[in-house]
């Protein structure tokens, strides 16, 4: 207690001093940034003094002084500070930007170039061991001052870098060569407690033209691709329209082809089908006509039954009548001779009816027994005309195999004409030099030798061997 109090008397002193030794305009500028004391008490704010301190977040302040050891660094905050004792100074937090140019600084094969950064750089607050350097280094320095010394910096290891690379490979990887700055830069400025926030390569130019004729033999380069690209790309296309258009040429005469194939079976088709049904059209006409013909000569038969029958009923019916009459004749007539004449002449009148009736009857009958027949024998010759002309289809389609049929049906009737003659002969006289058959044996033998040239007398009139054919026809046998 008794030390504070010192200290309390010996501050209260200092301040009634330089209240009295100092004019009061000079004292307000004085007491506002110079002095300031951090006891455990509030002391009294003279007049014109200013005893507590702010700053933004883009500044730092650093009170040193009594009590201040090692000095008090505050980045965005306030400070209670007395004066006299103590000091504040401030220093800027803000973001420097600096424009790097390096001219004319030879690379690694001898070509000056220019090369124009753009660097983004500030003292960083948060880092307390940077900030403290960057208070040794920059403490009391401008932001120009501040922002000169890192433009330097960067300047120098912007040209070490450029010296070690290729004109091509700065104006082809920029990006490799801003990191590169970048990295060695932030290195050194870190010690200098500032962070380089950002760094990018702005502009590349030389005064040699190098660049441009480096621009020239790659635009040549391009366009000589671009033509052959254009060149090549007109071939691919001028052959791929050639190939699409042979390919549908070709899937077009597949699909004519298709569609050909397609009609034919499709014609083929229908004809077998018109051919199938016209045939069983044809076959149903003939039933039902064959069918119809039998049906009317029933008909036809029954009722020339039902007439004979009628007729039959009639003649009983006039014999009938024609006894009564007699009988009434015989009753009424009184002469015998005129009874007689008179039976006779109904009896003849009576017999002269019949024999009339009955020939009606029979020719009627004549007559549709005969239209019967005949309308049988039109649906038969009908039959038989079907039968010929699908026989003569048949002929048509098999020809040599018909013929062989038809005269093989033909063959018996053949053997018994010319067997015939023999059949009428009542005697034969053989002579027999000795050697062969004699007798019934003989007379067989010249039978079988007739009928054994039949064949070949067949295949002389008409060209079809009928034992080639029979041959044919056997089982297991391939032409």
């Amino acid at each position: 207690m008794g030390r504070q109090a010192l200290v309390s008397e010996t501050g209260r002193e200092c301040l009634r001093r330089a209240g009295r030794n100092t004019p009061r305009r000079r004292r307000r500028r004085r007491g506002a940034s110079d002095w300031s004391c951090s006891f455990g008490y509030r002391p009294e704010n003279p007049p014109g003094i200013k005893m507590f301190f702010t700053c933004g977040p883009n500044e730092a302040m650093v009170v040193s002084g009594f009590c201040r050891s090692p000095p008090v660094m505050i980045a965005g905050g306030r400070v209670f500070v007395v004066p006299c004792i103590q000091k504040i100074q401030r220093i800027s937090l803000n973001t420097l930007t600096l424009n790097v140019k390096s001219e004319k600084v030879y690379t690694r094969h001898g070509v000056p170039i220019s090369v124009t950064g753009i660097a983004q750089v500030k003292i960083q607050g948060q880092n307390k061991e940077m900030l403290a350097a960057a208070c040794q280094m920059f403490l009391g320095k401008s932001e120009p001052e501040i922002a000169h010394i890192s433009l330097e910096t960067l300047e120098g290891h912007q040209r070490a870098i450029m010296a070690h690379m290729t004109v091509e490979e700065i104006y082809k990887d920029r990006q490799k060569f801003s990191e590169q700055v970048f990295k060695v830069a932030s290195s050194d400025l870190v010690n200098m407690g500032i962070s380089v926030v950002s760094y990018t390569l702005k502009d590349i130019h030389d005064d040699q033209d190098y660049l441009h004729s480096l621009g020239k033999a790659r635009t040549a380069q391009v366009q000589k691709d671009a033509r052959i690209g254009e060149a090549e790309a007109k071939r691919d296309a001028g052959i791929k329209e050639a190939n699409a258009k042979q390919e549908k040429l070709s899937a077009q005469f597949m699909n004519d082809i298709e569609m050909a194939k397609a009609q034919r079976d499709f014609e083929l088709k229908k004809a077998m089908y018109d051919i199938e049904v016209n045939t069983r059209k044809a076959e149903s006409d003939l039933a039902y006509q064959l069918q119809v013909a039998k049906t009317k000569q029933m008909i036809e038969e029954q009722k020339m039954q039902v007439l004979v029958v009628e007729r039959t009923q009639q003649i009983q019916i006039q014999e009938q009548e024609m006894i009564r009459k007699e009988r009434e004749l015989e009753a009424k007539v009184k002469k015998p001779a005129e009874a007689e004449r008179y039976r006779l002449e109904r009896l003849a009148e009576a017999e002269r009816s019949q024999l009339i009736m009955q020939a009606e009857a029979e020719a009627e009958a004549v007559r549709v027994k005969g239209e019967a027949e005949a309308f049988a024998i039109e649906a038969k010759a009908r039959a038989d005309a079907e039968q010929m002309a699908k026989k003569a289809d048949a002929f048509k389609q098999y020809q040599e195999v018909a013929m062989v049929d038809m005269l093989l049906e033909r063959l018996p009737e053949m053997a018994e004409e010319i067997t015939k003659p023999m059949a009428s002969v009542n005697k034969i006289t053989m002579v027999s030099s000795g050697a062969g058959d004699v007798g019934a044996a003989k007379m067989t033998g010249e039978v079988l030798e007739i009928m054994n040239r039949l064949p070949d007398t067949v295949e002389k009139l008409t060209g079809i061997s009928i034992s080639q054919q029979m041959n044919q026809k056997k089982p297991g046998r391939m032409n």
